[in-house]
């Protein structure tokens, strides 16, 4: 097989030591976001809508839900404490796409894609009007993205995705005239279609505005069960039980509260460095004055962007299931994938070297069979869920909380009557197939990034019968 630019441009060995020699564990985006905390339920107590899960969904959905109905008792559950999971470890990229792209969205849903893209952009459009209106401080910024080809074959690709209108084409010359890294052949700018946002802060802050529009909102209050009543659904926590007309589940990667949706997920995890502050000099090195969030086209691609305070955020790469479906602290910490990724950056920015990793931390992205979230209701209309965003949820879960709210009213929207909305993608299988069938793709995908491309036996069946993805 042909080696891809990271193998063959590798930085020296000690200066990979040297930039993670001073990293630690922990999360940037929560460490740097207000310390606001929320009381634990102590009793029990009645709702017209009870949320469960703190995460962007949840909280979406909880503030949605008071200002379509002012007057309604909104409770919203958190386990642990607000966007401790996936919301504050994300790298902040808000993508207009509702399908994890394009190609993904127009092999599944062909005769919806254009209002899905349109939908999508209205989505990341109203979602940077609601963060000026409500006065979030969560450092939005509508950059745009790049879309970087490393490796000849992706030229093409990009090359083929500007003739559908995802971005411009640029060539080698015009790419690092904008980011200058000698990895880069070709880039597709997409100028509209994305943004980016600081995650922990963007939880903080629609935690902040869903309290003053009286949301009830209970932190270290898991709940442990879900039943039906003739009256409407109860949620069991340790102290008391929430009695709910509605409920809104909004657990993300987690074991779901309703069995039908028990193998429609499964925790992959996902690995981030953050850098120490770039000084003038070195910001200068590599250009980056538009600040657009980069990835790359590879199949096991890198993200990356520039924070306020011009530190680089840098994930990505590896995505790594654990037998069982298990999500567990223990996960977070994998030394030979930080290794790697910092071997990566040096070399996209060799200019860089001498720079140091503050943070290494990880979080379990919700993957499901379609790679977009899906929907549903349950105990005759009166529970709604979303889930499955598989690691672009931030503006995905803005539109997804209106979707929420749709199914719970029992009348029929432009969304509730979407395919996206109507159709639910296969499940995974049980165990130990489910893990056989996850890494033999995981291993398929690499060899395809070390053969220009080319998709072998597993992931063309895979394309065929609908469950392949091209990132």
């Amino acid at each position: 097989m042909a080696s891809t630019v990271f193998e063959r441009l590798p930085p020296p060995p000690a200066a990979v030591d040297a930039s993670l020699s001073g990293t630690r564990r922990g999360v940037f985006w929560l460490e740097d976001a207000p310390a606001t905390r929320y009381p634990a339920l102590t009793a029990g107590i009645p709702a017209d809508l009870a949320v469960v899960g703190g995460g962007y969904l949840g909280l979406w959905t909880a503030l949605r839900a008071k200002q379509r109905r002012p007057d309604a008792t909104v409770v919203l559950l958190e386990a642990k404490t607000i966007g401790w999971a996936a919301s504050g470890r994300n790298g902040g990229f808000v993508e207009a796409s509702l399908t994890h792209g394009h190609e993904n969205g127009a092999s599944r849903f062909p005769n919806e894609m254009d209002t899905l893209t349109r939908l999508g952009r209205e989505n990341l459009d109203r979602m940077e009007a609601t963060v000026a209106e409500l006065g979030l401080d969560c450092e939005f910024e509508r950059n745009g993205s790049l879309a970087v080809a490393t490796e000849p074959h992706q030229v093409k690709w990009l090359s083929e995705a500007s003739g559908t209108g995802e971005g411009d084409f640029l060539d080698e010359a015009a790419v690092r005239s904008l980011v200058d890294s000698p990895t880069y052949l070709g880039a597709l700018r997409s100028a509209r279609t994305s943004a980016l946002v600081h995650p922990g802060k963007l939880a903080a802050e629609l935690a902040r505005a869903a309290a003053a529009a009286g949301v009830q909102i209970f932190e270290h209050t898991k709940v442990s069960a879900l039943n039906r009543t003739a009256e409407g659904v109860e949620l069991s926590t340790y102290f008391g039980t929430v009695r709910a007309d509605q409920v809104a589940l909004a657990t993300n990667v987690f074991p779901s509260l309703l069995a039908r949706n028990r193998l429609m997920t499964v925790p992959v995890y996902d690995y981030v460095l953050m850098t120490e502050p770039l000084t003038a000099e070195q910001l200068a090195s590599i250009g980056w004055s538009g600040r657009e969030g980069i990835g790359d086209a590879a199949n096991q691609f890198h993200y990356y962007r520039l924070t306020a305070e011009n530190r680089i955020l840098w994930g990505g790469y590896d995505a790594i299931y654990h037998r069982g479906g298990r999500v567990r602290p223990a996960y977070e910490d994998r030394p030979e994938t930080f290794r790697r990724l910092a071997s990566h950056f040096l070399t996209t920015f060799p200019q860089l070297e001498g720079i140091r990793f503050s943070h290494r931390w990880a979080g379990a992205i919700d993957t499901c069979t379609r790679f977009c979230a899906f929907y549903g209701t349950a105990g005759r209309g009166r529970i709604a869920y979303a889930s499955g965003f598989t690691g672009l949820g931030v503006a995905a879960t803005h539109f997804s909380a209106d979707v929420v709210l749709d199914l719970l009213s029992g009348q029929s929207t432009e969304l509730t009557e979407l395919e996206l909305v109507r159709s639910r993608p296969l499940p995974f299988p049980p165990e130990p197939a489910a893990s056989i069938g996850i890494q033999a793709t995981r291993w398929s995908l690499d060899r395809a990034d070390h053969s220009d491309g080319r998709r072998n036996l597993l992931l063309r069946t895979l394309d065929a019968v609908g469950l392949g993805f091209d990132s």
